[in-house]
Order: structure tokens, then C-alpha cells, then sequence
């Protein structure tokens, strides 16, 4: 029996390391969330700042100023998949994050991004989604009037990060500056391979769901 029983265990252990990747497409590049595919409309109001005091993205705001851009589309930066999509009450709302393969040119390696999209007025994809570049995923929001409505947008290198910002430090390795990513990466060779992403590297959440 014990022998049965330490076979069945590596069993149910390597059948749950398989649920904790998926099989994915690297992205072609990455476009701006808003104004598809160059933030047309839309300015920054607010960079990336790791110093006091810290900004972990951008924010990104229509011309329009105040409240004229709540409900605009807010899409997939490249194709992903949806590894978060809860609403988080608090300071934060809506937020969907992203989880992004891609092939750097420089190294020829295959490497990951979290992409956050927070105070999203509307969220149209759930957990485990698969989405393509410029695929609208939600809308721009206020978080029930908190704030002027703006996209709050945060691209990470670290996969552990979640909603749990202050548990990494706060350097260039566990984060990414949003802008200079996009435009080091903007178009990449299409790439017909796939790769092993890995999911379920934060906590799951536990209150209010999304779709």
C-alpha cells in the first residue's frame, strides 16, 4: 500500500503541475490600452515611479479631461491570458491582469510580463480567457467615483507581484516601465512556437468575482 499510495501521489502532483501551466502563443507585440493602437485620444497623466512617492504604472487619461472617457474601451496590450479578474473593492476597483509570452530579440530567450488594467468600470473576460492583441477587455472606470475615471496600468516582470505590490522589491527587475516596454517591443518576428506558461503564481482571490 505504501508504494500504491506514494505512486498515486506523484501522480495527482504532476497532474497539478499541469493545470498550472498552459500551452500559448508568443505575442506578435504590444499596443497601447487605450486608443487602439496608439493611445490616440489619451494622454499620460501619470508615469512609473519607484522612489517616494511611488507609482507603480501609468495612468492613462482621455484629452477630454474629468470624467469624459469613463466607459471607454481598455484592451489586451498583446494576446495573453486572463490570470486575474476580480473586483477588489478598496482603492482599486475592477483589475484584470494579463500574462504575456513573448521571445526578447536580444537574447532569443522566451520571457513573461503581468500586464494590470485597475479601475476598470465593466470587465468582459473571466480567469483562464485566452485573449488576442486588441481584444477589448473591460472599461475605462472611476471606481465608484474615487477618482477622475483614468486606466491605471502597470506591466510586470515579476510573476509572483498579484495585487501584492510591496512584497518584491521596488527595482527595474520585478518591474517594468509601461511606455519603454511597449515601444522596445512594439512589433516582434511572428513566432509559430508555443510556450509553457506558468499560472497560479499568486494567491487566488477570494471575494467579490468577475465574470
Amino acid at each position: 500500500m505504501p508504494v500504491v499510495l506514494a505512486l498515486v501521489v506523484a501522480f495527482l502532483a504532476s497532474a497539478s503541475a499541469q493545470q498550472r501551466t498552459a500551452r500559448v502563443a508568443l505575442a506578435d507585440g504590444f499596443d497601447y490600452p487605450v486608443g487602439k493602437p496608439d493611445a490616440a485620444g489619451y494622454y499620460k497623466a501619470r508615469g512609473l515611479r519607484l522612489r517616494a512617492p511611488v507609482h507603480f504604472g501609468e495612468d492613462w487619461n482621455g484629452r477630454g479631461g474629468g470624467d469624459t472617457d469613463l466607459g471607454d474601451p481598455v484592451y489586451s496590450i498583446g494576446d495573453g491570458v486572463v490570470t486575474w479578474a476580480y473586483d477588489v473593492r478598496q482603492g482599486w476597483g475592477n483589475v484584470v491582469i494579463i500574462r504575456h509570452a513573448y521571445r526578447d530579440p536580444s537574447s532569443g530567450q522566451v520571457r513573461f510580463i503581468d500586464a494590470l488594467y485597475g479601475h476598470l468600470r465593466e470587465m468582459k473576460v473571466s480567469v483562464g480567457r485566452m485573449v488576442k492583441r486588441g481584444e477589448q477587455i473591460g472599461t475605462i472606470g472611476n471606481n465608484r467615483g474615487m477618482y477622475a475615471a483614468h486606466l491605471h496600468f502597470e506591466i510586470r516582470h515579476n510573476l509572483s507581484i498579484g495585487m501584492n505590490r510591496d512584497n518584491v522589491p521596488r527595482d527595474m527587475i520585478n518591474w517594468a516601465d509601461p511606455t519603454e516596454f511597449i515601444k522596445r517591443y512594439r512589433r516582434l518576428n511572428r513566432d509559430w512556437g508555443k510556450a509553457s506558461m506558468p499560472l497560479g503564481t499568486y494567491q487566488e482571490y477570494q471575494g467579490f468575482k468577475g465574470l
